[in-house]
Order: structure tokens, then sequence, then C-alpha cells
């Protein structure tokens, strides 16, 4: 998983993404906000939720995301 977690607070609070959703967001380690195109990556982390870890589902869980 490499979204920031802000980013996927903000999928939580409106629960409606679309694939072509983007959310520019600091990020530690770099000098200008980053593009985080969280439509593409929710959508791939949904679709590949067998493959993560304990860890990363607990994240999911912990944000409310019903899939994780």
């Amino acid at each position: 998983m490499s979204a920031p977690r802000g980013s996927v607070g903000d999928y939580r609070r409106r629960r409606m993404v679309t694939r072509t959703s983007a959310r520019t967001t600091p990020v530690d380690g770099e000098a200008e906000p980053v593009l985080v195109k969280l439509g593409v990556w929710v959508s791939n982390t949904k679709a590949r939720r067998d493959k993560l870890t304990a860890e990363q589902r607990a994240i999911l869980a912990e944000l409310r995301l019903e899939w994780a």
C-alpha cells in the first residue's frame, strides 16, 4: 500500500471515489505535494485484497473500509 493514510481517510469520509479521482497531498521527504491517483489505488487495492498482509488489512479495516 502506498497511498497516504490521509487520502484513504478522504475516501472513507466521502465513500464515493471514481476511478479518475486524484488528490494532491503532502508526503514526508518530498519537497512538493504528490498527486495520488486515489481512484486507481482504491480500485486496485480492492481487486487485489487477497494479496494484502494482515497488517495492511487491519489498517484498512481501522479506516472502516468494508471490503478490507
